[in-house]
């Protein structure tokens, strides 16, 4: 049975979509250029929309991600801009942890990082990633505990050829 209108709340299906991408790529003009993409497609496409094979969201999220897939060759990490109100030294802090996060989360397998992309960017349930990605019972839970394992694990790591002072990092190459 089909839905009518897979758009039906825009502005929610919208900030999970961005989420997701902000998640996988990076907040910034990038991620709103891939979600916009998504949308477009999803509206062109919206009558293949099939409500009894997920939500909305997940039915657009797999769009972003084939968005995602062919912008991989050629993506470049965006550069964020500083507000002007806020402290820079917080807003340097944040800055260091998001690309941190986004260094440890490109040396993780694919389906880590969707499975955290899901679970964290798009705020998806263990139900909702189950039925995205095909997953039968528990598994979801079992492969975002691994996955998580997997993070924190490259999140400990020294990364080789790198001494890190303040604010300052050295790259001693190798």
């Amino acid at each position: 049975m089909r839905q009518r209108d897979p758009f039906r709340d825009p502005e929610r299906l919208a900030d999970s979509v961005y989420a997701y991408v902000a998640y996988r790529i990076g907040a910034g003009a990038t991620a709103e250029d891939v979600t916009g993409e998504a949308f477009a497609r999803g509206w062109r496409y919206r009558e293949t929309y099939d409500s009894s094979r997920g939500t909305p969201e997940s039915w657009l999220i797999g769009i972003a991600r084939r968005v995602l897939s062919e912008l991989a060759d050629s993506r470049e990490v965006p550069v964020e801009e500083l507000p002007d109100r806020a402290d820079p030294v917080d807003e340097y802090s944040r800055s260091l942890d998001r690309m941190t996060l986004a260094h440890a989360m490109d040396r993780l397998p694919d389906r880590d990082r969707e499975l955290l992309a899901l679970r964290y960017g798009a705020q998806m349930s263990t139900r909702e990633i189950q039925a995205h990605m095909g997953i039968e019972g528990s598994a979801v839970d079992v492969a975002l505990s691994r996955a998580r394992g997997r993070l924190r694990g490259v999140l400990a790591e020294p990364e080789p050829g790198r001494i890190e002072r303040g604010l300052e990092v050295l790259d001693l190459g190798g």
